[in-house]
């Protein structure tokens, strides 16, 4: 492991106990929608340092389980499968697509972002996960379809559509490759979420989002969570 990924862990690391030592002392005041005529199915005591992101999840989960949006669900970029289980656990009765190397950043994309200049991080070690990790913590298990290997490639089998996709691949290519796979099969309805948007780590993933919205003229909304994300709709 080098430096910068020490670093991110040990990062990491104090982040999570900076969030227990919150929930432990009562310090989250934070209070979302206190007015939504429903019980919220995430609560502050669920990864309180992410919330928003996890909070807007489930917010729209909501919105197009209630208004009947069809297609499955989708992760692009799985890592350890922490966000990925809660989609699993939000959309229980759709098939959930696992897009990762399961191997850490391929090197066609590393080199991608050495050739374009886009990203500060492309060390980072993501290898320390598995088909298996993932799946261990996933609420619907059988409702998971791995597709190992390298993106797009691993989709090339896939005829699905979707209704909600999260990219959280942190670098240019596969997010640009994403988006113009998983877009088009995107329901009137759905959302796509892109992590690191706004993460000066990794700027290759905006330039990509960018680049995409630009070339087919669709908005976007940015979330004010940790990684940045933005979230595109259709």
């Amino acid at each position: 492991m080098n430096d910068k990924s020490f670093l991110v862990r040990i990062s990491f690391l104090i982040l999570t106990l900076l969030e227990k030592l919150c929930i432990l002392f009562g310090f989250v005041l934070v209070r979302n929608t206190p007015f939504l005529p429903r019980k919220r199915l995430m609560n502050m005591s669920y990864r309180a340092w992410d919330f928003n992101r996890y909070s807007s999840l489930e917010l729209v989960a909501h919105e197009i389980i209630s208004n009947n949006i069809p297609g499955n669900v989708a992760e692009l970029g799985v890592y350890q499968g922490v966000f990925a289980s809660k989609i699993n656990e939000m959309f229980a009765d759709r098939k959930l697509y696992l897009f990762d190397t399961f191997e850490g950043f391929s090197e066609k994309d590393k080199a991608w972002e050495k050739n374009l200049n886009t990203s500060k991080n492309i060390d980072q070690d993501f290898s320390d996960t598995s088909v298996e990790y993932v799946l261990k913590n996933m609420k619907y298990r059988k409702n998971c379809i791995i597709k190992a290997g390298y993106f797009p490639e691993s989709a090339n089998d896939v005829e699905d559509t979707f209704c909600f996709v999260s990219i959280d691949t942190d670098l240019y290519q596969p997010i640009y490759e994403g988006l113009n796979f998983f877009f088009p099969r995107l329901h009137q309805g759905g959302c796509i979420f892109i992590h690191d948007f706004n993460n000066v780590t990794f700027p290759g993933a905006r330039q990509a989002v960018m680049k995409f919205c630009n070339e087919n003229q669709v908005g976007y909304f940015p979330l004010s969570d940790v990684g940045g994300t933005v979230v595109i709709s259709k």
